[in-house]
């Protein structure tokens, strides 16, 4: 991601409305899973995943990310264990892990399927990961662009490519139903406004072109970040029993 998006993103990732809700219903994932699992967050970021985890009991974490910006706050924060490392050339050892988290992580790998098999390589046999990306090629925008991507996903395109690089899908459902029709109106009318705005844009002129700064991450009221965190909340829970039709973002559970 461009710079300027990377220090707002780390301002933003331990209390804003989203990123709460995503690690909510990563816990909720995990809650079934023994606390002594051996478990690598790709992406970690500044860390708050696994701060989030190793409040619950989680103590055998690992944390990778290719920015020396996070992973110097990951320090600052007390955490060991993780490295500054290529979420697709990884330096661990064949069925190092019980568990694989990638969170929003495959869309910036151009080669997802050189990725998905260097994961598959350290997951141990019928370890299981988590996948979350986003959803929907028709809601690509600048903020894609900011956040170099490559890449959004249906729910079908993100179980073909898992089973290419042969994992068995164990469930695959659409995340954030409430925010899909706002964010979908929203996103169609930027693209009227600029229709030259598309995927795959990987140049540093027309991401500018396209709209550097119109990034979709807004510091919201604390009354309104509340209330959409409770919302997507319930949703989680709701996840627990049913899968969604769609989303902003789709994820996948899998095992080798």
């Amino acid at each position: 991601m461009d710079k300027e998006y990377e220090a707002k993103h780390h301002l933003a990732e331990e209390n804003h409305c989203w990123y709460k809700a995503r690690r909510d219903i990563l816990i909720k994932l995990l809650e079934k899973y023994p606390k002594n699992s051996k478990i690598l967050d790709i992406g970690c970021s500044g860390g708050p995943l696994i701060s989030s985890l190793n409040k619950i009991g989680f103590n055998n974490i690992y944390g990778i990310d290719i920015s020396e910006e996070a992973i110097k706050i990951c320090e600052k924060r007390g955490l060991r264990n993780v490295l500054l490392m290529r979420g697709e050339k990884i330096d661990f050892k064949n069925e190092e892990f019980d568990v694989i988290i990638a969170s929003d992580i495959l869309e910036h790998v151009k080669d997802e399927n050189i990725a998905l098999k260097e994961w598959r390589r350290i997951l141990r046999r019928n370890g299981k990961m988590i996948v979350f990306v986003p959803a929907f090629n028709f809601l690509w925008s600048s903020h894609d662009e900011q956040n170099h991507h490559y890449r959004r996903y249906s729910k079908a395109t993100l179980a073909k490519s898992l089973k290419e690089a042969d994992f068995s899908i164990e469930r695959a459902s659409y995340w954030n139903l409430s925010l899909f029709f706002p964010t979908f109106l929203i996103r169609m009318a930027q693209k009227i406004i600029n229709p030259k705005s598309r995927p795959w844009i990987r140049d540093s002129r027309s991401r500018k072109e396209s709209g550097q700064k119109n990034d979709q991450l807004r510091t919201l009221s604390p009354l309104f970040d509340n209330l959409i965190f409770k919302i997507l909340k319930l949703e989680n829970w709701m996840l627990k029993k049913i899968n969604f039709p769609f989303g902003v973002s789709v994820f996948a559970v899998v095992r080798k």
